[in-house]
């Protein structure tokens, strides 16, 4: 009788601890902010973090570019979403004209043949999920005129 309560309480003592354990370890972590990530990694060397045109790459460009938090105010207070879409793809670039800032709709289907590789894909869809994520973020960054 001694053994059998000596074996039966370490698995008490387990099935108690267990959840404690496992809720411990699943304490939500913080959202992913997917645009976020992406104006971090591609855009922030020439717009700034903030978006605001001040990246650290900013002074070498022939042009600086644009304050992205006053898109709205400069669009009489809309949000220009069509035409940060077609800024960022870039496909409607002329042959010869000069262009700053790369065409990430290029990019975008360069990097989705590398990630799929062997599997079916849809080029289209990945290049409109990461563009649209970053215009999202873009319209986020928007400063508001308040009277």
């Amino acid at each position: 009788m001694k053994t059998f309560l000596t074996l039966r309480l370490p698995a008490w003592g387990l099935l108690v601890a267990l959840p404690m354990l496992v809720s411990a370890q699943s304490t939500p972590s913080q959202r992913v902010d997917f645009g976020q990530q992406e104006f971090q990694a591609r855009c922030a060397s020439c717009h700034g973090r903030d978006g605001k045109g001040n990246g650290p790459i900013a002074d070498l460009l022939r042009k600086s570019p644009p304050d992205l938090t006053l898109l709205s105010r400069g669009n009489g207070g809309i949000f220009p979403m069509s035409r940060v879409y077609d800024s960022i793809v870039g496909d409607d670039v002329k042959a010869h004209g000069s262009r700053d800032m790369p065409v990430w709709g290029q990019v975008y289907r360069l990097r989705a043949g590398e990630h799929y590789a062997d599997t079916y894909y849809d080029p289209q869809a990945y290049v409109r999920i990461r563009v649209l994520a970053v215009v999202e973020y873009i319209n986020r960054l928007q400063v508001t005129s308040r009277p």
